[in-house]
């Protein structure tokens, strides 16, 4: 956690015109789990700077739903004028978010959304539609098996699921779940949790692998997880490659991952 305060002795001046202008600013970060997390972390920092008028008390909740309450609370007692965080999962956030509606203080989720009763608790949210993303990766790989003729062979998928009850996950879930649903020749082979991060889908995917290799798709909810699902197909001696291989498919469009594509 970065804290931002000083200790002087005597007194302090006190705020000038410019000072007040300054908009303070708590923002939760879930974490820094995956490649385009820690470029968004840097471009808050970046936009939420003194220059830019801000003032950013910054919060890395390192995955823990339990850190981001904590680090929302401070936000509240410290009255700051905005409080931004990214979720870790949806629920469970009804009780802190009223405790910043009465104290006043605009909440703005960005990236992931939760889920309340009342959207009164929420200023605005700023993120992706995640079930449309998976909507579109399912059309391209629909399209892809017609193509090559194979619209009517079995085609056997392992899924990689990001952080359990994450929007990005519940969307991304959604949309393959139903294109399996509609085509009789999909089978869903293995479904594990990969936790958006290149070591986890390492080791589930080393763990399907020893079961079957036997796999056609691999449905991965964002690049770190497709990245380390590649290295253990690779070291298993599978070929990843959407013609003439396993088809990985991913999100988030990351510099690493765009290489991959080349």
């Amino acid at each position: 956690m970065v804290l931002l305060c000083g200790c002087v002795k005597g007194s302090q001046p006190a705020a000038g015109p410019e000072d007040e202008k300054l908009v303070i600013v708590g923002f939760s970060q879930v974490g820094a789990e995956s490649e385009w997390r820690v470029a968004n972390t840097e471009s808050i920092k970046s936009a939420l700077s003194e220059e830019n008028g801000y003032v950013l008390i910054f919060d890395d909740a390192r995955q823990e739903q339990e850190n981001q309450i904590r680090s929302i609370r401070s936000f509240i007692q410290q009255d700051v004028d905005y409080i931004v965080f990214s979720p870790k999962v949806e629920t469970g956030w009804k009780t802190v978010l009223q405790e910043a509606k009465d104290a006043g203080i605009p909440v703005i989720m960005i990236d992931r959304d939760v889920e309340v009763e009342s959207r009164v608790l929420l200023t605005t949210y700023i993120g992706s539609d995640f079930y449309k993303e998976g909507q579109k990766a399912v059309i391209w790989l629909e399209d892809l098996l017609e193509k090559h003729e194979r619209n009517e062979e079995p085609v056997r998928i392992v899924h990689i699921q990001g952080t359990i009850g994450s929007t990005p996950q519940i969307g991304r879930t959604r949309a393959l779940e139903e294109a399996i649903a509609r085509h009789p020749n999909w089978e869903l082979v293995a479904q594990e949790c990969g936790d958006f991060t290149r070591a986890k889908a390492y080791e589930v995917m080393s763990g399907i692998l020893g079961k079957t290799k036997d796999i056609d798709v691999v449905y991965c909810e964002n690049d770190g997880e497709a990245l380390g699902a590649i290295d253990a197909m690779e070291e298993a001696g599978l070929k990843c490659h959407p013609e003439e291989g396993v088809i990985v498919i991913s999100f988030d469009a990351t510099r690493l991952a765009l290489m991959y594509c080349l």
